[in-house]
């Protein structure tokens, strides 16, 4: 079939502006014909990152998103972007990717880092990281709540089922026994209450002329008080404080066994000196009692005193055998 010359002019017309077009568009896209940089930037994953995103430091946008491709078999993406030459910062500059929205939207943003060390050059390749977005801080924040909250209701459901396998049909109908009790233990104490109630009511003169004399014996009672503090009796419990606090003196030299009588009460040959004494007296006024002849003699017109003869069981002998 041949074509005639008026559809050759139109296919290469047609063609023309198409090659217009694309041309346009890639010159768009690319940094050959613009004062910038081409950097580059490895990520695990974008985000939704589009080219023609723009590129910002500081919020100031210095440039767009070139091209977004696989960088190998591991499935990490490259990024090329484009940054003006107006502005230079170190290559160890990091280039972050961040929500440009609370709807959605990525973009990169410079963080630039003035250490000294050489400007970054085109072609170089920047550190890379992300900035978490408000879902996934959210998320972040939630996850923990989340398990919590699972966490709650599966104790709750635990907790349920337990009260299920209790609450069998004899126990229910003991717990239903106790709640009638538990209603008639409280009937009883409304009975008595009001029963008080009534006692009260009826017996309000003796309670309050019962309250009235307890006021009177308080009110003596304070009196009494001032009458004694006035009394003295402070003075004299002083003085009793000190007649005790000196016996006690006296009792503890008595126990270390100073002074007369301490030294009676420690001194067992004294004691025994005394008990024995004691004891001597006892036989002495006996034999006395029982023998007077041998103490006193009475000689009448000058007869001649008998020689005393000592009786066969003399006690005094006895006693002291």
């Amino acid at each position: 079939m041949k074509l005639s010359r008026e559809i050759k002019t139109g296919i290469i017309v047609l063609t023309g502006i198409l090659a217009f077009v694309f041309g346009l568009n890639y010159l768009k896209s690319s940094s050959f014909f613009e004062n910038a940089k081409t950097f580059y930037a490895v990520y695990d994953h974008v985000g939704g990152l589009q080219p023609g995103t723009q590129v910002t430091i500081n919020g100031l946008a210095v440039g767009n998103v070139n091209s977004i491709r696989f960088r190998d078999s591991s499935g990490k993406l490259v990024v090329t972007f484009s940054v003006s030459n107006d502005f230079e910062f170190s290559k160890n500059s990091k280039a972050e990717i961040y929500d440009t929205g609370i709807i959605g939207g990525k973009g990169i943003q410079i963080h630039p880092v003035f250490d000294g060390a050489p400007n970054a050059q085109s072609g170089d390749t920047l550190q890379s990281s992300t900035k978490p977005g408000i879902t996934a801080l959210v998320q972040e924040k939630l996850t923990p709540l989340q398990m919590k909250v699972e966490g709650a209701v599966s104790h709750a459901d635990t907790l349920l089922m337990n009260v299920n396998s209790v609450l069998d049909d004899p126990t229910k109908r003991e717990l239903k026994q106790s709640i009638a009790g538990l209603n008639d233990l409280i009937s009883s104490f409304k009975e008595s209450a009001d029963k008080l109630n009534i006692l009260l009511d009826s017996n309000k003169g003796e309670l309050d002329r019962s309250l009235k004399n307890m006021d009177k014996i308080t009110t003596n009672f304070s009196k009494l008080s001032d009458s004694l503090a006035n009394a003295g009796l402070a003075e004299t419990v002083s003085n009793f404080k000190t007649t005790v606090e000196r016996l006690n003196t006296i009792l503890g030299k008595i126990e270390k066994g100073e002074g007369s009588l301490g030294k009676l009460a420690h001194d067992e040959k004294l004691y025994e000196n005394l008990t024995e004494a004691s004891r001597q007296l006892d036989l002495l006024l006996q034999d006395f009692r029982l023998n007077p002849k041998r103490y006193v003699n009475v000689s009448v017109f000058g007869k001649k005193q008998k020689d005393y003869e000592l009786p066969e069981n003399d006690p005094a002998e006895q006693n002291q055998n």
